[in-house]
């Protein structure tokens, strides 16, 4: 199963998957999830057989307006790079490796960029232990900490050089 561009006709079931796992990656209107998929720099998905959303991702970069407070914290510390703004991994597709594809994916496509770096934020609060074991496996390593002032969510901002 290979990553593909997210079309305009896969939105619904898109924005209901990140709805979904909105403790994770925050909820977001069909309006605003599309805006934000128009404005990222990648915004890929993995299909099921079915056709259905088995996972998919959204990154935005140095050249994307600021998209938020924790991007905007990248913003203002790094002059080029790629942000996942949220990965989001279907229930039943968990486990698979769908979300290493996704990132590797996005490497690719920040290197032929020239993007030197790869950046994200994890929730510290509410935890989320499973994506920052995730982020350490892939070589994410911390870069700072904030409370996102939309929702008191605490979390913790990683990067990854890319070589």
């Amino acid at each position: 199963m290979a990553p593909r561009a997210i079309a305009p006709a896969d939105l619904p079931a898109l924005n209901a998957l990140n709805d979904a796992h909105a403790a994770a990656v925050n909820a977001l209107a069909p309006g605003d999830f599309a805006a934000l998929v128009a404005v990222a720099f990648s915004a890929r998905m993995i299909a099921a057989p079915d056709g259905s959303p088995a996972a998919f991702l959204l990154a935005l970069s140095h050249e994307t307006p600021a998209q938020g407070p924790n991007h905007g914290w990248f913003l203002a510390r790094h002059p080029r790079f790629a942000y996942v703004d949220r990965v989001v991994v279907a229930d039943g597709w968990q486990g698979r490796g769908l979300g290493r594809v996704l990132y590797d994916d996005l490497a690719t496509q920040a290197r032929a960029a020239g993007l030197p770096l790869l950046a994200c934020e994890v929730n510290l609060d509410p935890p989320n232990p499973g994506s920052m074991t995730f982020h350490e496996r892939l070589g994410f390593l911390p870069a700072g900490e904030a409370s996102d002032p939309r929702n008191g969510k605490r979390v913790r901002y990683l990067v990854r050089a890319l070589r």
